[in-house]
């Protein structure tokens, strides 16, 4: 049997070494480059709570003069600039706060917390023209009703909340109902809103929030009690984060910080 040339032993070397390489490179979301503590307390997560956690931002702001940066959306649009500079890391339920935890390294697990609470409540279109008084007649009445889910690749806080409101009373028939009258299952909040406007649907499973947050376009309708659902805000700090974002997170957990988030629907 012949040896193999020179030039093609080494040009195989080459080939393979970057090969076996490859299971020792990380991603872009567990590389060690975090380096926050830039003097700018720096916040990433969903769109949803961001709305008071800006108001509480101007407010702790303009009473420090330490400027807090909030940015929101879906995590796919701030997650590598969050890998880089967040102090913190917020999420609208323990589910998706746990998932956070899972993918960035840098977030100092010890340090998550649960500050506020909201309620489910069904989002219907202005003047509620369809007549909804709650989640009964969203089983047994013919509506379009959206829903959120994160679709097994997208970290909501909406996940599964159609299904535990509607299997709240252990009744199977409840939830195959409900089902059959969901005319869209979307990634997201964000995108559960453009689908509840756009398609002009009957009612949208949500967060308190959202509704307040965009009167012009929706109004709701209280879930009832024994239905209701509710979910929290989490924040982590990351790993070397500003000096000064404590200072804030107690901003946030304390008397002064909470009217910020009782505007929209947050409590205790």
């Amino acid at each position: 049997m012949k040896s193999q040339p020179l030039w093609l032993a080494l040009l195989c070397s080459a080939l393979i070494q970057p090969l076996q390489a490859a299971p020792l490179s990380q991603s872009a979301q567990t590389d060690p480059v975090h380096q926050a503590g830039d003097g700018v307390i720096r916040l990433y997560g969903p769109g949803g709570p961001d709305t008071a956690l800006k108001r509480a931002a101007a407010a702790f702001q303009q009473e420090t003069g330490i400027p807090v940066e909030v940015t929101a959306g879906p995590e796919h649009s701030w997650r590598d600039r969050a890998v880089k500079d967040a102090d913190l890391i917020f999420a609208g339920a323990e589910q998706s706060m746990s998932a956070y935890l899972q993918s960035y390294p840098f977030l100092d697990r010890k340090s998550a917390h649960a500050y506020y609470l909201r309620r489910s409540v069904i989002a219907v279109q202005k003047g509620n023209p369809a007549r909804i008084t709650g989640v009964e007649d969203l089983i047994n009445r013919p509506l379009k009703v959206v829903v959120t889910e994160g679709l097994g690749s997208y970290n909501t806080s909406g996940t599964g909340l159609w299904e535990d409101v509607a299997g709240r009373k252990g009744k199977l028939a409840d939830v195959q109902k409900l089902r059959r009258n969901i005319v869209a299952f979307e990634q997201g909040s964000g995108a559960s809103f453009r689908a509840f406007t756009h398609q002009q649907a009957d009612a949208w499973i949500t967060w308190v929030h959202w509704p307040l947050n965009h009167q012009d376009k929706a109004d709701f309708v209280e879930i009832e009690p024994e239905r209701r659902i509710y979910r929290g805000l989490l924040i982590t700090k990351a790993q070397g984060a500003d000096a000064s974002t404590q200072r804030f997170i107690d901003f946030i957990d304390s008397p002064q910080g909470e009217p910020f988030f009782a505007q929209d629907g947050w409590t205790r």
